[in-house]
């Protein structure tokens, strides 16, 4: 073979990169999945920066994309992926931050719940000009693709791959994903939760919103002792979602929202978000899922972990009436 040194007068020298360290065994060590996809992604920056930031169009076979359905106007006025909105009188307001708006967001646990609530606040407010829902099932998918402006892709978020192609090429993440269990027991409160996040870290989707429950974190101690035990391992699971959103994804752009006991009844209008970790209580689903979107847009929200909680409604956990500081969206 060539001498190393058989290179044109004034080059600079070739130095042979160190092979991989070996096992005891005598193979060579393998990096996590996770580890050779973030690699993976900065030798894609390194390479080509203009196209390290372009969308893929690619997708798995395992995907099934159903197209969305034409926004009404009043939801999609923009193609702009991100805009911001005025005071209300076309002039832009000095008072309060404008609220950010979305050309597509991507919901995590939308077929039903909360998740599917979110769904329709982003569309009727405008928040977002289309959605794109993570479901499992055709039922939802074929449901989800009836509502002008979602599209919706059957895939599971247990799987990473199912998570990251729904994802690519949206502005904005929302997951309210809990409760299922895989085969092997392992919860989706994180695993799923913790795809949408390592997804959205690689593919650049900075704005996350990410949905767990009063006990989790900072707030353990503001759950009755007896829900607390009856829920643990679930506020686990989410927990640990939470403490890798914020330990290990900093330069996001994230927000954490714990809401209290859920109802299926219709919004109140007067359930709060609040920074204190001690607040308890109920609160519709309808109010959280407006109260996600809220947060979403404000500009006020970025590293924030907020309770949810209507004190207007009377819960066992809450029975003295205590109230806490609302938190200003604007």
């Amino acid at each position: 073979r060539p001498h190393l040194d058989a290179r044109p007068r004034g080059s600079a020298r070739t130095t042979p990169l160190p092979s991989p360290p070996l096992h005891p065994t005598g193979k060579k060590k393998e990096m996590a999945p996770s580890l050779l996809r973030l690699l993976a992604a900065s030798a894609a920056l390194l390479a080509s920066p203009a196209s390290a930031f372009a969308p893929s169009t690619a997708r798995s076979p395992p995907f099934v994309r159903t197209a969305a359905k034409k926004a009404p106007p009043s939801a999609a006025a923009s193609n702009a992926p991100l805009r911001m909105s005025d005071g209300g009188d076309g002039s832009s307001s000095s008072d309060a931050p404008a609220s950010k708006t979305y050309g597509k967001v991507f919901v995590a646990g939308g077929s039903k719940g909360v998740g599917r609530l979110v769904i329709d606040a982003l569309l009727s407010t405008g928040a977002a000009s289309e959605v794109v829902a993570l479901v499992r099932s055709d039922e939802a998918a074929a449901s989800l693709s009836a509502v002008n402006g979602v599209t919706a892709i059957k895939g599971d978020a247990f799987v990473y791959k199912d998570v990251e192609g729904a994802l690519d090429g949206c502005d904005a993440a929302v997951t309210t994903l809990g409760g299922a269990t895989d085969e092997g027991g392992q919860r989706v409160d994180y695993v799923g939760n913790n795809n949408v996040i390592e997804a959205a870290g690689i593919l650049g989707v900075t704005r996350v919103v990410l949905v767990t429950s009063v006990g989790c974190g900072t707030s353990k101690e503001a759950a009755p002792p007896s829900v607390f035990e009856a829920l643990k391992d679930t506020l686990a699971a989410k927990e640990k979602a939470e403490r890798v959103l914020q330990r290990y994804y900093t330069n996001s752009n994230w927000t954490i929202i714990r809401p209290g006991g859920l109802k299926s009844e219709k919004a109140t209008g007067t359930a709060i978000l609040t920074e204190d970790p001690m607040a308890i209580g109920s609160i519709h689903r309808e109010d959280v899922a407006n109260l996600v979107v809220k947060a979403l847009t404000s500009q006020n929200t970025e590293k924030k972990v907020l309770s949810a909680v209507d004190p207007e409604i009377t819960s066992a956990a809450n029975t003295e009436g205590a109230s806490w500081e609302a938190f200003a969206l604007a």
